[in-house]
């Protein structure tokens, strides 16, 4: 793995715990624990975390809100997360740094590739927030593009199940699991977990992405581990 540098992918629900809506603190200080356990594997580590569990910018659209501004508002939402994990991380004694796609100079740092990098070599976990800073991109997309830029060796994408299935394996006992996917087999069948922007990003660079159970006790060591069960798209 290039520089065991690795981005790991939270989606906003990932932060709810057992509600349906906001943040969980015992939630969230339960994936910092984790996440600090990682960082002494000597790891280098990003973190591109979404807003869904505060809101769905392509929801409000849907109901008649100007997209543009509702996926502004769902960038906001990722920086309200990107604070709550890295007061949870600081807590147990990790550096951290916040970095915004698009300027909050009061609260966190701009979004730059050099200043990232340089952080993470210092052994600070790097939060990314605010997606690309554009509208009409998904948190996925910012994870690859920023795996891309900052020459990450692997994604991690951390979910409510432990990989990809042809359907949701909550509804559907028949499920079958894809323990590896080539890229290509991905978008042919048309699979929903990742959208294709960023897959196809990370097809370019060659950054392989593994799916897990953000569920699993210590998953994120586990997976680095290769002992957590998961699917692989390479």
């Amino acid at each position: 793995m290039k520089n065991n540098r690795i981005l790991i992918k939270l989606s906003g629900e990932s932060l709810m715990g057992a509600g349906n809506y906001g943040i969980s603190i015992d939630t969230v200080n339960n994936i910092a624990a984790n996440l600090k356990k990682l960082l002494l594997k000597k790891t280098q580590i990003c973190v591109v975390i979404g807003g869904g569990n505060i809101f769905r910018g392509l929801e409000a659209s849907s109901q008649g809100m100007d997209r543009a501004n509702a996926d502004y508002m769902g960038m906001l939402a990722t920086v309200l997360n990107g604070l709550a994990l890295q007061n949870a991380l600081e807590k147990i004694e990790v550096q951290t740094r916040v970095m915004s796609a698009f300027p909050i100079q009061s609260i966190c740092e701009t979004y730059i590739r050099r200043r990232a990098i340089r952080h993470m070599e210092k052994n600070r976990i790097v939060i990314c927030t605010a997606g690309t800073g554009n509208p009409y991109f998904s948190t996925d997309t910012s994870a690859a593009l920023r795996a891309a830029e900052l020459d990450c060796g692997v994604i991690y994408k951390a979910t409510q199940v432990d990989g990809i299935y042809d359907k949701d394996p909550k509804k559907f006992k028949n499920a079958k699991k894809y323990s590896k996917l080539t890229f290509k087999k991905y978008i042919n069948e048309n699979l929903k977990v990742m959208d294709t922007s960023a897959i196809a990003i990370s097809r370019d660079n060659k950054i392989p992405i593994k799916l897990f159970s953000i569920q699993e006790k210590n998953c994120f060591v586990q997976m680095f581990m290769n002992k957590l069960s998961h699917s692989e798209i390479s």
